[in-house]
């Protein structure tokens, strides 16, 4: 564990060969139950990734269809359009509840006694590397939703053609899909503008509110201890030369963010009280010291994501970094 401590309190010139191993960290056989668990889940994320990346939209058939509505040809056009969108929907939502589900054992596993939550990153680092996927993940779908306002307008458009019944007599088996209480669900999924993020959030905060005996800082310790490494790991040489690939950047400036708005939901002061256990100034120097195309949309989760940065307690340097 002291190796860790020494880079939490950025005496690592001594310790040039520790850090957290987002590219090659394996499960020990401690870890393999959960890991096996969540990677079942983690295999899913690309396939999920690259389907919402290809997300065209049926805007102009929408659009064809309410301009001219005693049309069936475009009408019917417009709804076969829409259906196969909304099925694609649906598996981005559900794969948002197998999500959930993987963070709250991951966090199960990370925070549990005896071990310290620092004490855990060490030990389990495979699992450590998993819940930095799952983050990882999470700001790459959300910064792909908020540039697809087609999303929003055809499941408006699926919602309003189902409710008013208008489509007799055409293939109506996609009700059996997505009825009206799973469209109602994920129309609130998708009314939000980071909506995994969202997701990771209200999981954290229920798996606190359920797991009465353990302590809050179990699981506040475990996040900003992650974003503390990431922040060393983000600002020190020694560390950066070590990564394989230029992603691994990327990916732990986006681990950080996650764990600091994670933290910020769950811990009562937030992330930017100056009682903070996370140096969030040094984080966002972290992040603006990177090219600016690939971290906007950080700084923007930032600033939009988090809970109680527009807190009277919180400075009003950080406020100014990030505006």
């Amino acid at each position: 564990m002291g190796n860790l401590l020494k880079v939490l309190t950025r005496e690592i010139e001594n310790y040039p060969h520790f850090f957290l191993d987002f590219e090659n960290a394996q499960p020990t056989d401690c870890e393999r139950d959960v890991w096996n668990q969540v990677n079942a889940v983690l295999q899913e994320s690309e396939s999920i990734l690259s389907g919402l990346q290809a997300y065209k939209g049926a805007g102009q058939e929408i659009r064809d269809a309410i301009q001219n509505p005693n049309d069936m040809f475009l009408q019917e056009r417009a709804w076969n359009s829409v259906c196969p969108l909304v099925i694609r929907l649906k598996k981005f939502y559900a794969f948002s509840l197998k999500l959930e589900e993987a963070l709250q054992s991951l966090l199960h596993s990370l925070t549990c006694p005896p071990y310290t939550p620092t004490q855990h990153l060490e030990r389990e680092q495979a699992l450590a590397k998993q819940f930095a996927e799952i983050l990882h993940f999470t700001l790459r779908f959300d910064e792909l939703k908020m540039r697809i306002p087609a999303i929003q307008n055809d499941f408006s458009y699926y919602r309003r053609t189902i409710s008013r019944n208008r489509l007799n007599n055409m293939n109506l088996n996609i009700e059996n899909e997505v009825n009206n209480e799973m469209a109602n669900r994920m129309s609130l999924f998708y009314a939000e503008a980071t909506p995994m993020l969202k997701t990771l959030s209200t999981a954290t905060t229920n798996f606190v509110t359920v797991n009465k005996t353990l302590p809050l800082e179990n699981t506040t310790d475990c996040l900003s201890t992650m974003a503390s490494v990431c922040k060393v790991m983000l600002e020190t040489p020694e560390y950066t030369s070590r990564f394989n690939s230029e992603d691994t950047l990327l990916f732990c400036m986006r681990v950080m963010v996650g764990v600091i708005i994670l933290y910020d939901h769950v811990h009562p002061n937030g992330a930017f009280n100056k009682s903070s256990k996370i140096d969030m100034k040094g984080c966002i120097k972290v992040l603006k010291d990177q090219p600016a195309d690939n971290v906007e949309g950080l700084l923007n989760a930032l600033k939009f994501t988090t809970k109680h940065l527009n807190d009277e307690s919180t400075p009003k340097n950080i406020r100014t970094m990030l505006q």
